[in-house]
């Protein structure tokens, strides 16, 4: 059954973008693609997929320019950065392009279908696809951002990831193991240390005082809870 829903596969490395075009057909989707950087912006603009699988190293254009121009450009839908290397991750967070998202390559498919499906789930099928509110925050993942009276605060990939997984199970109480599954994935050497670090960091985004979290409170042994209110 089609889902009609359309990705754009921005990849030059040709064998691979066969791979994952064909993958994704496989499961119903609408799929456009191109390996070229200065073509992918206008076949973005034109086609309007609701999601792009963008590479981070293209000929042409670069992938982080490609999407800090179509974010310029007033393109909204989600955006998710294939890069080679971890190491990119840093630099995505550093500059924030406008990514919604990324992926580690080598991936392997089952992960890039899940990881889509999750996208479909929560932002391109859901009408509340790109806005959750507490208190007097809105949080928009598309653009991994903060508004607050006004004023924009800017999230990194990750700090989304994990408000973005808070949202979506307030009231439950979450493990330190389950959240760095689903934000680091299953592959990661990642430890609890530096979830604990991240968390301390969203805190000063999030909370009035960071110190004595309203909304993301830690449940003692256990892990932690998001409690809208407070």
């Amino acid at each position: 059954m089609q889902k009609n829903i359309k990705i754009a596969v921005i990849e030059d490395d040709e064998n691979l973008r066969f791979l994952v075009a064909h993958r994704l057909e496989s499961e119903n989707y609408q799929v456009i693609q191109t390996g070229n950087g200065d073509d992918a912006e206008k076949l973005i603009l034109e086609q309007k997929p609701d999601i792009v699988l963008l590479d981070w190293m293209l000929p042409g254009k670069q992938g982080s320019d490609i999407c800090a121009s179509l974010r310029s450009e007033g393109f909204a839908n989600l955006i998710i950065m294939m890069t080679a290397k971890s190491q990119d991750v840093d630099k995505i967070d550093a500059y924030s392009f406008g990514v919604s998202d990324y992926i580690t390559k080598p991936f392997s498919m089952d992960v890039l279908v899940a990881m889509i499906e999750n996208k479909v789930k929560y932002f391109v099928n859901s009408q509340n696809a790109d806005l959750y509110t507490f208190g007097d925050t809105e949080h928009h993942p598309n653009v991994h951002s903060l508004v607050r009276n006004g004023k924009k605060i800017e999230l990194t990939i990750l700090e989304n990831r994990i408000l973005l997984y808070f949202l979506q199970n307030v009231g439950r109480v979450i493990s330190r193991d389950e959240l760095m599954q689903v934000v680091w994935g299953y592959s990661s050497n990642v430890n609890t240390r530096t979830l604990d670090m991240h968390i301390v960091r969203l805190r000063k985004k999030i909370e009035l005082n960071a110190d004595k979290p309203a909304y993301l409170q830690t449940v003692r042994g256990m892990g932690y809870k998001f409690v809208d209110n407070p």
